[in-house]
């Protein structure tokens, strides 16, 4: 029986795509952006202040939407540069589906703080009204991903993909979810259908993230 050359082309369909960023100012205004979050706190009359989803949030602070917007040199730096970062990150994926020299600009619509103690953790969720979001580790404590003490875990979003499984399906059964290790200063920026959670973080030393949602606007 004669050998016969098969060419096979690879095709990969619906990538799913996340960036990840250190803040290159993080430690220049660390202390002063921690003061202002905890100063924050101190004022909330709840714990989970936006209202937003409050059983899934557990042994953690939440500020209100709107963090970023206040006037504060900091706040004001890092929003700055979160916009400009989105912006990059938005252009690259979709200049190719928008019209010939469009520039897009990203306007962060919601933003808060998350001061997770011991014990503390987010459930799974995915981020509506907006096209990306973020979050920034301002202190990540005593996150480890050796044992994913308070990693963000990012879910498989094909819907249905694992309706059926055998030795054919191990690339989506092994690879059901993966585990962010937070670290102090990094930005991980994600496409807002993409659900994630707060694993559980155990520490005496909180855990402090700010994170946002944006929409993307074309000039």
């Amino acid at each position: 029986m004669s050998e016969i050359d098969v060419m096979i082309e690879d095709i990969n369909l619906w990538q799913t795509q996340m960036f990840a960023l250190n803040y290159p100012d993080h430690d220049a205004i660390k202390a002063e952006l921690l003061e202002a979050i905890y100063s924050n706190q101190e004022q909330q009359q709840m714990p989970i202040e936006s209202e937003v989803a409050t059983d899934a949030k557990h042994g953690l602070y939440e500020s209100k939407l709107d963090f970023l917007t206040q006037p504060i040199p900091p706040i004001r730096q890092l929003r700055g540069f979160v916009e400009d970062m989105l912006s990059t990150v938005a252009t690259a994926v979709n200049q190719d589906f928008w019209p010939r020299g469009a520039i897009g600009t990203a306007e962060i619509t919601e933003s808060w703080y998350h001061i997770t103690q011991n014990g503390g953790y987010h459930d799974a969720h995915s981020h509506p009204n907006c096209s990306w979001c973020g979050i920034y580790y301002v202190d990540a404590g005593e996150c480890e991903i050796v044992t994913r003490n308070g990693s963000n875990r990012f879910y498989d979003p094909r819907f249905c993909a694992d309706q059926y499984l055998d030795a054919g399906t191990a690339y989506i059964n092994n690879n059901g979810f993966w585990d962010f290790q937070p670290t102090e200063g990094q930005i991980v920026i994600f496409p807002s259908y993409l659900k994630h959670s707060a694993l559980p973080y155990f520490g005496q030393e909180d855990r402090v993230v700010i994170a946002f949602n944006s929409v993307i606007k074309l000039d």
